[in-house]
């Protein structure tokens, strides 16, 4: 068995942002070990759908941190690693390949795994840079592709593959693209970017059947993800829409964090529990979790939920929080791809969506909630 002070069972953007973490703040060689099930070092997620995917990135290009990076600092990282049992009493980990470790403190960032459609095969699905591999390998031969799901998956894939030349059709269940976030004028605007672009965009489709997707060479869906805890069901660690964590990313179990997509925590910010799915979130949950383990501190963590996007030629970005907005105000003009959407609950801003805006909207956006 092997024991370490540290480890983080997980290895996406959490572990690799964590681990850097974990060494500015006095962990020392021999003390940190990162058990990862995927097949890569950590590494950025946001180019599996973009850059990645388009071929423009390379597999080095996108590691959190380079490999010598882990040898020089003497952390462990296991790779197809499969933990299969944990024993939190006994602050044992055990792994598919009989392999055993022993932790002081524990820093669980598994991540999600893609919600699966009934649909006769083959269907890809994205998630790790593996499958962005095999998309793209797919795509190499396909003339033409369809894209089920309207958010961000959907979005960044639909725009990948219409530009490598294939005829693609997006298959959004609602009435309108991403409709849980953008506003009707917002989804209008971006199905007629699409459209112009080649890319169909059909709505209102209800569950996918195999008939929408016959034809199409290609099928790819994007229709959202679900925190990986099936490991953690008869632990005792307290699991709701993920693991609970408080404003602390502590759990119910002592010595054990939780952080990234996996982590269901109390937004101090706006006064209630989320569940974040995004590249900003993973990067700033890690490292404010190991700081936690590796010094004592105990802080709050307070962060504005904040998304970027880049498809075709456009790149925007969003802060905040939309679920209790009443109203909204436009500035800009669509036409023009230089925007601004503005939220408010009352006579509070709460969140905002800008695409090539002037830096103290910016500047304002970031200062959310007002």
């Amino acid at each position: 068995m092997k024991s370490f002070r540290y480890i983080i069972l997980g290895g996406g953007m959490a572990a690799g942002y964590g681990a850097r973490a974990f060494v500015e703040n006095g962990a020392k060689p021999g003390e940190l070990a990162i058990l990862s099930s995927d097949e890569d070092l950590p590494y950025e997620r946001p180019p599996l759908s973009k850059g990645f995917l388009a071929g423009r990135d390379t597999e080095e290009s996108i590691l959190i941190n380079k490999p010598e990076f882990y040898r020089e600092h003497g952390i462990e990282v296991v790779l197809r690693e499969v933990v299969e049992r944990v024993d939190f009493a006994a602050k044992r980990l055990r792994a598919r390949s009989g392999a055993e470790y022993a932790f002081d403190k524990l820093l669980i960032a598994t991540g999600a795994r893609p919600r699966t459609l009934d649909l006769p095969g083959p269907i890809y699905y994205l998630r790790s840079a593996a499958d962005s591999r095999r998309i793209r390998e797919a795509a190499s031969r396909a003339r033409s592709a369809a894209v089920i799901g309207g958010g961000f998956i959907g979005m960044e894939v639909a725009s990948v593959l219409a530009q490598k030349g294939i005829e693609v059709t997006m298959l959004v269940a609602e009435d309108r693209i991403w409709q849980r976030l953008f506003t009707p004028e917002l989804s209008a605007f971006f199905q007629r970017y699409y459209e112009a672009r080649g890319v169909k965009v059909v709505t209102r489709t209800g569950p996918v059947t195999a008939r929408q997707t016959a034809g199409a060479e290609l099928v790819v869906a994007g229709v959202g993800v679900v925190p990986e805890t099936a490991l953690f069901e008869t632990t005792g660690l307290a699991l709701q829409n993920g693991i609970l964590v408080n404003e602390y990313l502590e759990t119910n179990v002592p010595g054990v964090w939780a952080a990234g997509d996996v982590a269901d925590y109390r937004d101090i910010l706006y006064d209630r529990r989320r569940r974040v799915e995004h590249w900003d979130n993973a990067v700033k949950q890690g490292p404010h979790a190991a700081r936690a383990m590796a010094t004592g501190a105990r802080e709050p963590f307070r962060n504005l939920p904040y998304f970027f996007s880049d498809v075709f030629d456009l790149s925007w970005e969003f802060w905040g929080d939309t679920s209790d907005a009443d109203r909204t105000e436009m500035r800009g003009d669509y036409d023009s791809k230089s925007f601004s959407v503005w939220w408010w609950k009352g006579t509070r801003l709460v969140a905002a969506f800008l695409m090539n805006r002037p830096e103290e909207e910016r500047e304002r956006a970031q200062a959310l909630p007002i």
